[in-house]
């Protein structure tokens, strides 16, 4: 059995296989009502489940199912309604949505991906947090220009404030990271980096729960550094990136652009390939997945960084 479950804020609708005939439930969305769900899927033993990734409301479903031990799919939307347009689906209800999502499943069989610890469930969340923090701690530095004398003591307390704030948050995430020796032992090997800081490290280990868990090309195609090809006929036009781990990709981005100074490595890859007339944007694509494969064959290997080593990863 296949089961598909669509999402919303109030509500779940489960279909218990993908055909026009399949049973949908609709079951209230509450911490008992999920509860109860995951017993029941327990009882059939689905040979698996899909869900659509909706930003967040699918997450306390998603975590039940995964330390219920029931195998659990998250689905982009945009591939689910791909193929509903593909088959002529034009109806879009949440009851047709649950059969969609079951029918995906039977065709794509895509294998779980890896569950996160509770420790890197937490991490992801007070790294989320501290971007929260950050984006509000900017904007107020912003405002604190142009603010009239009678606001500007309460800017600054508040500047204070969400300074002190983001420390705690910091200094949290370091103390989820030495309750499991495992993680720890990765972030000291992350850290060994040139280039590579705390948070860039946080966010590697938070967003990818089983990194050596990938090959090399398909950690750099999971956060969205490998260049699609474009070709039909004789044309073949540029590759572009696409998809992919967004979050990680951001961090992992202003991690190379330090790298790029600091890293001898990266810096010498990243030269090399200006020198040869690629456009900085292609080059530093490029050195971000260097910078990706590096940090995977030390977490794989776990060897912390050796500049000899590394100047020979491709």
């Amino acid at each position: 059995m296949i089961v598909g479950i669509d999402v919303s804020k109030q509500a779940l609708e489960v279909a218990y296989g993908d055909g026009k005939d399949a049973v949908v439930e609709h079951v209230p969305y509450t911490e008992a009502d999920v509860t109860a769900l995951v017993h029941r899927l327990q009882s059939l033993q689905p040979q698996q489940i899909v869900v659509e990734a909706t930003g967040g409301l699918e997450r306390r479903l998603v975590e039940a199912c995964r330390w219920a031990k029931l195998p659990i799919l998250q689905v982009q939307p945009a591939k689910v309604r791909a193929l509903a347009m593909a088959e002529g689906r034009r109806a879009k209800t949440d009851r047709s949505d649950a059969r969609l999502l079951a029918h995906y499943g039977r065709l794509v069989c895509s294998q779980p991906s890896p569950t996160p610890t509770p420790q890197q469930q937490k991490l992801k969340d007070l790294l989320r947090r501290r971007q929260q923090l950050e984006d509000i701690r900017t904007a107020e530095r912003n405002r604190l220009g142009t603010a009239s004398p009678h606001v500007r003591n309460h800017i600054q307390r508040h500047l204070k404030w969400l300074e002190e704030e983001i420390k705690n948050l910091e200094a949290e995430m370091e103390s989820v990271l030495r309750e499991q020796t495992s993680l720890w032992r990765q972030y000291q090997l992350l850290l060994s980096v040139p280039g590579i800081g705390p948070l860039t490290a946080i966010a590697f280990l938070s967003h990818i729960p089983a990194p050596t868990a990938y090959s090399a090309k398909q950690l750099a195609s999971f956060v969205g550094l490998a260049p699609h090809p474009r070709q039909s006929g004789t044309k073949d036009k540029k590759r572009h990136i696409i998809g992919g781990c967004q979050e990680v990709r951001n961090i992992l981005y202003m991690a190379t652009l330090n790298a790029t100074r600091f890293n001898p490595v990266i810096r010498t890859f990243y030269q090399r390939l200006r020198q040869a007339g690629k456009p900085a944007k292609v080059a530093l694509v490029a050195a971000m997945r260097k910078l990706l494969t590096i940090l995977h064959a030390i977490l794989k290997h776990d060897t912390p960084w050796n500049t000899a080593l590394h100047t020979s990863t491709p």
